[in-house]
């Protein structure tokens, strides 16, 4: 990134002046305090697991307290979670931060236990059986009965109390170690113009340069840099993935899919019917790559230094009020209330948008206090860097509509979570074709593909890789070495000859933390994409109908299953003619790159 452009900064202080204010003390001692109420409610009333018998009133009235204070206790942990995250994101060097994250974790692993001998309780006694005489469980019904559906796939009590007490010095602090060493790396980078020692969030963030060699220099340095933290990664990568094939195993699941798609709210024979899909469409993302490398002066596949490459006559690096620009007037074709998102952000404060060092690489955002969000961003100056503005601020659109849930009620598994984020992306992409003729069509076409092929190539390029990790690991440990060869058998398989396979990027797996947290994190990605795809056709089809059902459909992704929410739209999900349609977009959107393509040429 060559501006010098100042961006903005999130500001939580409104909620907490600093980590030493009394607010935020008696909040610390407030979540001790409602965990420990959690305890003795549960002990008060037996919430854990027993024989099926008839349910009585006073079971109804142990419902409703329980699940009231869970909600409670919920609320007020993912603020003062979310407040702390704040700091420990996007400043690692914050040793006084990392220690109250540690503090504030231990405390939060106390109700994971608790959740568990709920579920054992609510599968006992039934759920439907339980909502006769308890409001609270009629009203979070689909949350309790995906809850008492997960007591088949649990440990003794016992068991699970002691794995929620040790995943704070195992996998989280396994996920800490990655993030710490992967922010704080610096690295030489040999620019043009002279060499220059940038984070690698920054780094990476010149894979979209303008100029090749600079691209290039990005390359080498990363290619430099990544080795020397390798070692610790691997370390935190058998970590995690050897803690949770020993839980899953214990758990009674057959693999450590069967529990992402649990976990995800989706059916065996949908991600089956998406995966089908997918690889059947590998062939026309490899010639997409190809075509793609001509026009960057390539014979056959496409060096990984140019995957991200804009074309040699897109147009400028973007400023940040110009990406904000794009954002808002594509918001603005679908609503006055999207649009009005982005200056709410802006104004309000809810986005850290600059690379730095101690600052974690990727973007995210996650819900804060009401209808709020936090908004984390390593803006680049590019269309793509736009492109990810508006992802995240699809999450944030998302978050309002399910402001007005309770916790248990608005727990979106990732695969649902990226619904109104990729609509949004999709949005700015439709409105650029709308406008764009020529080169400049071509250019946008080239930046949404890239996007494109990431969350389907590169997407089951680590579905792939994390697969044999787990199988790999009920074996053995793993070394860096391993690691790296996994990575590029991965990638040659999914990206094929569409990329020069001499330039495959073997420390992938050290970088993305999605490899350290949630178990197969990563083709819910993929399940987004497609499924916001087809959901914007149909807006495009008949935009009034669409809009009656699209928040209220925003609002129900933390209660219905995938096939569930899919239905609302008159989709099924679990057939492959589905799937097919959504990628037959991305497959016009090739052909008409590579009509363009030809004319430039």
């Amino acid at each position: 990134m060559t501006t010098t452009e100042p961006l903005p900064r999130w500001d939580v202080s409104d909620v907490h002046a600093s980590f030493d204010a009394r607010s935020f003390t008696d909040a610390m001692e407030q979540l001790g305090a409602d965990v420990a109420r959690l305890e003795a409610l549960f002990e008060q009333h037996g919430i854990r697991a027993t024989e099926p018998r008839p349910v009585t009133p006073d079971d109804g009235a142990a419902a409703d307290e329980v699940v009231r204070a869970l909600n409670h206790f919920h609320h007020h942990a993912d603020i003062t979670e979310a407040y702390v995250a704040a700091t420990t994101t996007t400043d690692t060097f914050d040793e006084r931060a990392e220690g109250i994250e540690a503090e504030l974790q231990i405390t939060l692993m106390r109700a994971r236990p608790l959740t568990a001998r709920l579920a054992e309780w609510v599968k006992a006694l039934g759920v439907d059986k339980l909502a006769t005489v308890s409001t609270e469980v009629a009203e979070h019904r689909n949350p309790l009965a995906k809850l008492a559906a997960r007591a088949d796939h649990q440990m003794s009590e016992a068991e699970e109390g002691l794995y929620a007490e040790l995943m704070a010095t195992g996998s989280a602090a396994w996920s800490q170690l990655q993030s710490v060493v992967t922010s704080q790396l610096t690295t030489t980078v040999a620019l043009p113009s002279g060499a220059e020692v940038l984070p690698l969030t920054a780094v990476r963030g010149l894979a979209t340069h303008a100029d090749e060699a600079v691209r290039k220099a990005a390359y080498d340095a990363e290619m430099a840099a990544w080795p020397t933290v390798a070692a610790a990664c691997a370390a935190a990568m058998n970590g995690v993935k050897g803690e949770a094939n020993v839980v899953n195993r214990r758990r009674g699941w057959e693999s450590p899919l069967d529990a992402s798609l649990f976990s995800n709210s989706v059916s065996r024979a949908t991600f089956d019917a998406m995966q089908a899909a997918v690889t059947d469409s590998l062939p026309d993302f490899r010639r997409w790559m190809r075509a793609k490398a001509r026009l960057h002066g390539h014979e056959g596949g496409l060096p990984w230094h140019d995957l991200f490459a804009p074309l040699p006559f897109a147009p400028a690096e973007l400023s940040w009020q110009e990406g904000l620009d794009v954002v808002r007037r594509a918001f603005a074709s679908y609503s006055a209330p999207l649009a009005g998102l982005v200056d709410r952000a802006v104004d309000g404060q809810w986005i850290d948008a600059g690379p730095r060092p101690g600052k974690v690489g990727g973007a995210f955002c996650m819900p804060f206090v009401d209808d709020r969000s936090l908004v984390l961003l390593n803006w680049s100056g590019s269309v793509d860097a736009a492109q990810t503005t508006a992802h995240e601020l699809g999450h944030a659109y998302h978050n309002t509509q399910l402001a007005h849930r309770t916790p248990l009620q608005r727990a979106v598994p990732m695969a649902l979570a990226e619904t109104a984020s990729i609509f949004c992306e999709t949005l700015v992409v439709e409105e650029g074709l709308q406008r764009l003729e020529g080169r400049d069509r071509l250019a946008l076409l080239d930046v949404d593909l890239q996007g494109s092929s990431q969350v389907v190539v590169d997407i089951h390029s680590r579905f792939l890789f994390e697969t044999e990790v787990f199988a790999r690991r009920q074996r053995r440990t793993l070394g860096v070495s391993e690691y790296n060869d996994l990575m590029r058998q991965a990638q040659a398989d999914a990206y094929g000859d569409g990329l020069d396979q001499a330039t495959a990027h073997p420390y992938m797996w050290v970088l993305k933390p999605h490899y350290y947290g949630s178990h197969f994190y990563n083709w819910p990605y993929t399940y987004g994409l497609l499924f916001g795809l087809g959901l914007f056709a149909q807006y495009r089809n008949n935009p009034d109908q669409f809009r009656i059902h699209y928040d209220d459909a925003l609002s129900r992704a933390g209660t219905d299953t995938a096939e569930d929410l899919a239905a609302i739209f008159g989709f099924d999900v679990t057939q492959r003619a589905f799937w097919d349609a959504s990628l037959d977009v991305i497959r016009s959107r090739m052909a008409a790159y590579e009509a363009l393509a030809a004319e430039v040429a």
